[in-house]
């Protein structure tokens, strides 16, 4: 089994910055691409960025120049640094994980989820 921990979010103003965290635990191996996503009320869920185990970066339009994501594969941790933050970024972000199991299974995992709400 992996778990997916997220940590970090919060209420903040427009403007201000918050950094979500996303540590894996249980039976890994190694993990491939981790991403954050997020779904705010009556819309989809959307990938915001993701990271390679390597460091490749892919963003969002709607994020790009605001937020970072980065990795510790020592740590087995992702982490989401955004700044400039805007009402229309209010959301629940959730940490995904595509993992390679100790039993050389590979899964896809979600984390529970940490909510995100920027005022005006």
């Amino acid at each position: 089994q992996v778990q997916l921990v997220e940590g970090g979010g919060g209420l903040v103003q427009a403007g201000g910055s918050l950094r979500l965290s996303c540590a894996a635990s249980g039976s890994i191996f190694s993990i491939n691409t981790m991403g954050w996503y997020r779904q705010a009320p009556g819309k989809q869920r959307e990938l915001v960025a993701d990271i390679t185990r390597g460091g490749a970066t892919k963003y969002a339009d709607s994020v790009k120049g605001r937020f970072t994501i980065s990795r510790d594969n020592a740590k087995n941790t992702a982490y989401l640094q955004m700044n400039s933050l805007k009402p229309e970024d209010t959301a629940v972000y959730f940490c995904n994980a595509d993992v390679w199991t100790t039993g050389w299974v590979q899964r896809n995992y979600w984390g529970q989820g940490t909510q995100v709400t920027v005022s005006s």
